[in-house]
């Protein structure tokens, strides 16, 4: 079975849910026919010239980016202007592009807890809470005789999770009524004539997200031709996601000690920082990309010191003043990590008739001497 730009959309929004980037992020499917074949995909961080070059050299009929290739409108569009050519070449080769952006800086797996990861940072919470995933209470009424098989489906699908519990539901007995109209063919029953059958109420939550996929495996699994099923908007907030991580060192250690292991967990030869190298530092905070305007978020968590990128002067010299450490980490070296760990899920969720490539090479500006 043939793997469509649709099947990549779907598998991104599993790994970065559209609902989780922030207002106004350009993001989803910006070039392309949902319906076309893939074969090859790219996942690079931003699409250049270069990158371009090589996915169309490559043979590739999408590309996968965290940075979006349409952010602001165009007003033109001329093949004597790199990008633009670069977006025409795209257009003319049939090359889709999707972008997620924000939402995979707040997914779980994503841009933040992977510099988390690479930090060695324990415990990692959210820097600043930005949503929270919306639940509904799904009821199903089940004949006796499959309460069983609608429940493990439910819970298979994704409902039911408290917490750390899965599969959590609650069952209650009743009669359920009904006469099956002509033309029909009950499971249980005969047309025309009224029936009085002993079900099960069963009840579960979910991420509403979630529900498309979760309502498809319960009625797959419900011996009914026609399935009664309620669905209830829930006051009860749900999980929390956003931006940035707050999280601890195993161990305290110096500052200038913490940027050099900032610098080799990123493969950096030079780091710039702002703060006393002697001073103390356990308690990080981090955000992959421009983070400067989370600065107040990180002092209020306490935080010791800050990594992001795209720092100003004055940001870092107010926020040494207020006494948290800047370390400025190159935008691009900074979220570039993610590619490989969303090329794998891709790869994964895709199956061996996809090839996935990451390319990150030349993405970032910035050089060293």
């Amino acid at each position: 079975m043939k793997v469509t730009v649709a099947d990549v959309v779907r598998a991104m929004d599993a790994i970065a849910p559209p609902h989780m980037a922030m207002e106004g992020d350009r993001i989803g499917l910006q070039l392309g026919d949902p319906g076309r074949p893939v074969e090859k995909l790219v996942v690079t961080l931003e699409v250049t010239p270069s990158v371009a070059d090589r996915a169309v050299a490559w043979g590739a009929d999408m590309i996968v980016a965290h940075h979006a290739l349409l952010f602001r409108p165009l007003a033109e569009l001329r093949w004597d202007k790199p990008r633009q050519a670069m977006i025409a070449k795209l257009v003319a080769q049939r090359v889709a592009f999707f972008a997620a952006h924000t939402n995979l800086d707040c997914a779980p797996g994503g841009v933040n807890d992977v510099i988390a990861e690479r930090l060695g940072l324990v415990r990692p919470e959210l820097l600043d809470v930005t949503g929270r995933d919306r639940l509904v209470k799904l009821v199903v009424f089940v004949p006796t005789s499959h309460v069983d098989v609608v429940r493990q489906a439910l819970g298979d699908a994704g409902a039911g999770h408290i917490g750390a519990y899965s599969h959590c539901t609650f069952a209650a007995p009743g009669t359920g009524s009904f006469k099956p109209g002509p033309g029909t063919h009950p499971y249980i029953g005969q047309e025309g004539k009224l029936e009085l059958v002993d079900e099960v109420r069963l009840e579960t939550i979910a991420y509403e997200r979630d529900l498309d996929r979760i309502v498809a495996s319960m009625l797959a699994a419900h011996p009914y031709e026609e399935v009664a099923y309620d669905v209830y908007p829930l006051a009860v907030p749900g999980r929390a996601f956003g931006i940035g991580r707050v999280g601890v060192l195993p161990e305290p250690m110096e500052l200038e000690a913490f940027v050099d292991l900032v610098r080799l967990a990123f493969h950096l030869p030079h780091l710039r920082y702002a703060g006393h190298p002697r001073s103390r530092v356990q308690k990080v905070a981090l955000l992959g990309g421009s983070g400067s305007g989370w600065i107040p978020h990180a002092l209020a968590q306490g935080a010791d010191v800050f990594v992001t990128a795209d720092v100003s002067h004055h940001q870092a010299a107010d926020a040494v003043h207020d006494g948290l450490a800047i370390v400025d980490v190159p935008h691009a070296a900074l979220e570039a990590p993610v590619c490989e760990g969303v090329a794998r899920r891709l790869s994964d969720a895709l199956g061996p008739s996809v090839e996935v490539r990451v390319d990150v090479e030349g993405v970032d500006p910035w050089r060293f001497v």
